[in-house]
């Protein structure tokens, strides 16, 4: 392609962005190229971070409408693409409101701070260690975790709970607790379901994600489980969006413990659920 045409096709790469968002914000996080451009896979980043964004903007909207003062968390946060894209669209224009990272990487939240800092994001704070250990001062209104690996997932719901969150968004990542404890259980008389490994671990992985929203909704909450992204984005692509109506669910949590009752499996985080 002539370079004469470089521009428009940077500019047609970039034709999903909101009104008003900072370029110059997503090449410093390296989405975006020097020029302008997106390869293959930051596409698929950006994409998946937006329409997340869009899908908690109803949420965010009702949180602000009974506070100025919103408190996120981002758990897991990473190299922070979703804190600071949030920042941008939404918490810049909210004097207010505040952006906490938790990310157990201390290197990768000293850079992210580097970049608040340069960006002007001053009620965007980064807090090193692990999601299970870190308490907060203060309640939080919105609790997300995007990718976090394994039972990292069930310290964001933990921690979620401990801090009396409002709304909770996860997108969960490579469970492997179930599918460990279901590789010994070749004598249950439904380990046909789990035999193979490669069905082992796709059952284990909605086994347990069907555990945590049934937890999540005993503890008070509405959840809805759908799909993020197309597969031609992310594998990784279940969304639970948790929003809390009431302090416990007994309905539900009947459901729960008669559904653990008949598994031959228990993640952790239920792990003082009462046998059926």
């Amino acid at each position: 392609m002539s370079k004469s045409k470089q521009p428009n096709q940077s500019k047609d790469q970039l034709k999903d962005l909101w009104p008003g968002q900072s370029v110059e914000l997503l090449k410093a996080l390296h989405i975006v190229t020097r020029d302008g451009a997106l390869n293959a896979d930051s596409r698929r980043k950006l994409k998946q971070v937006l329409h997340l964004v869009q899908v908690l903007r109803p949420s965010l909207d009702r949180l602000f409408e009974e506070t100025a003062a919103v408190r996120l968390a981002d758990l897991g946060a990473g190299k922070s693409y979703l804190g600071f894209i949030l920042y941008d669209l939404i918490f810049a224009s909210k004097p207010d409101a505040a952006v906490i990272a938790i990310e157990a990487r201390g290197p990768l939240m000293e850079a992210a701070e580097n970049l608040a800092r340069l960006s002007g994001f001053d009620r965007m704070t980064f807090v090193s260690g692990n999601i299970g250990e870190v308490s907060l001062d203060g309640k939080i209104d919105m609790v997300t975790a995007l990718h976090a690996c394994d039972t990292a997932t069930d310290d964001a719901i933990n921690f979620a709970l401990r801090h009396k969150a409002r709304v909770v968004a996860l997108v969960p990542c490579c469970q492997a607790e179930v599918s460990r404890q279901l590789e010994d259980q070749s004598r249950h008389p439904l380990h046909q379901l789990w035999r193979h490994p490669i069905q082992r671990r796709e059952f284990a992985s909605n086994l347990t994600n069907v555990i945590r929203a049934l937890y999540l909704e005993a503890n008070g909450y509405k959840v809805r489980v759908t799909e993020l992204v197309g597969l031609e984005h992310s594998l990784k692509n279940e969304l639970i969006l948790a929003e809390r109506h009431q302090l416990s669910n007994a309905q539900a949590r009947g459901e729960l413990i008669a559904l653990l009752d008949k598994l031959p499996a228990r993640p952790a985080l239920v792990a003082d659920f009462p046998a059926g």
